[in-house]
């Protein structure tokens, strides 16, 4: 266990460093320098464990140990690499790192698995440059098409294709995969809450992942200056967006049943100091377990934006992102909770109030989640911090789980 927490902690540690913001946190956006001395980091690492390594056109990593089965479905272990602007080095390497432990133990107990076992670096799960999130998985998923992915551009106006270009990857590179090559999908990842720490559990086997839809929503009017126009004679998209915002968390907090709804992006243009601003554009990240909750809020939030399109305010709401409430695979959960039993390892079970990759695969493939703690409940800043030691009590319990997945054997 020592051994294994050790190589944990080199792998946060490095991986940490390939950010930039340093000193504030890990800032490692989707195909920037960043990403590229990470891919290739993840990438030596996977050599180094005896596995095939390949990346495909979205740039996400494979690194994969043949099984004995010829043509067989993979047991894919893993989880992303970027971050949002100034985070932590937890929140997806976490899982990243996992996976490559896994396939650590499998070389080191020189296991020889009849279905493959593949660890698996997604990138752009949190969105924070080309926007949606998920991007790795929904384009291995088929859920983001090619055509879609190329339209994409960050806000210099960057298109996703010209980013990878300039790290060397390869657009051209096929995209969505075949089904049939996925047996089930492992994720590891930080809880970003408070439970397990409050609970003192070290392990959170996860039961179900909340349905979430995200929104674009561009607000407009007509500038103007600051000291000759009358009040009565104004048009101001910041003021129409401010009220709006300052009204959406009612809507939620009425739905009530942990139903969450958020504004994290807001961009006033032409962002003068004595200019009224004529466009505001800016985001809502809506979360909740039952569905209906969400198309709730969504109707009322429409409703609430019409009142708005009035007096030279013009108002567009696109829908970026939605996807349903997901449970996790009934028979993966039951192995993950046998391998803790059997490791003699504390666990509880556990909903989740983040979107993840997971969530993508649930509908392509059988899938099964764990949570280790995160101390004091921090995520997505530079305090975020988990043990090692519970990441390393994560990788015995998927050690053992993929054992069962993969039927592996000793050479």
């Amino acid at each position: 266990m020592e051994e294994l927490q050790r190589r944990i902690e080199e792998h946060i540690d490095t991986l940490s460093k390939f950010t930039a913001t340093p000193g504030n946190g890990t800032t490692r956006l989707t195909y920037s320098e960043e990403d590229r001395l990470a891919r290739n980091y993840i990438k030596n690492k996977m050599k180094e464990y005896g596995l095939q390594v390949w990346e495909d056109g979205f740039g996400n990593i494979f690194g994969k140990l043949e099984g004995t089965l010829k043509d067989a479905p993979s047991v894919l272990v893993g989880s992303h690499f970027d971050s949002v602007p100034n985070g932590g080095s937890y929140d997806g390497p976490a899982g990243v790192v996992a996976g490559l432990e896994v396939a650590g133990l499998f070389a080191k107990n020189k296991l020889t698995p009849k279905y493959p076992l593949e660890v698996i670096a997604l990138i752009e799960e949190e969105g924070a440059r080309f926007g949606g999130g998920l991007m790795g998985s929904r384009g291995i998923t088929g859920l983001l098409s090619d055509e879609d992915f190329k339209q994409l551009k960050d806000q210099d106006g960057i298109s996703t294709e010209e980013a990878m270009v300039q790290i060397g990857l390869d657009p051209s590179l096929p995209k969505k995969r075949d089904p049939k090559t996925i047996k089930a999908f492992l994720e590891l990842h930080i809880e970003q809450g408070p439970i397990l720490e409050e609970k003192n559990i070290p392990i959170g086997v996860v039961e179900a992942i909340v349905g979430l839809t995200q929104f674009e929503i561009t607000v407009e009017g007509q500038a103007g200056h600051a000291g000759t126009t009358p009040m009565n004679h104004r048009s101001d998209a910041l003021v129409a967006a401010a009220n709006m915002i300052a009204q959406f968390p009612s809507l939620a907090i009425m739905e009530g049943e942990g139903t969450v709804m958020t504004t994290g992006r807001l961009q006033v243009y032409p962002n003068g100091a004595n200019v009224i601003p004529n466009k505001v554009v800016f985001t809502v990240d809506l979360r909740s377990s039952k569905e209906e909750h969400i198309e709730n809020v969504i109707h009322k939030m429409n409703k609430l934006i019409d009142t708005y399109s009035d007096n030279g305010i013009h108002i567009s709401a696109e829908q970026r992102l939605y996807m349903k409430p997901k449970e996790m695979n009934r028979e993966i959960i039951e192995h993950l909770k046998q391998s803790s039993n059997g490791l003699h390892i504390p666990y509880c079970s556990i909903n989740s109030g983040a979107g993840h990759d997971a969530m993508v695969f649930s509908d392509y493939t059988d899938v099964g989640m764990i949570f280790i703690p995160s101390k004091k409940g921090l995520s997505h800043c530079p305090e975020e911090w988990s043990d090692s030691r519970d990441i390393a009590k994560a990788v015995e319990i998927f050690y053992e789980t993929a054992k069962k997945l993969t039927e592996a054997e000793e050479k």
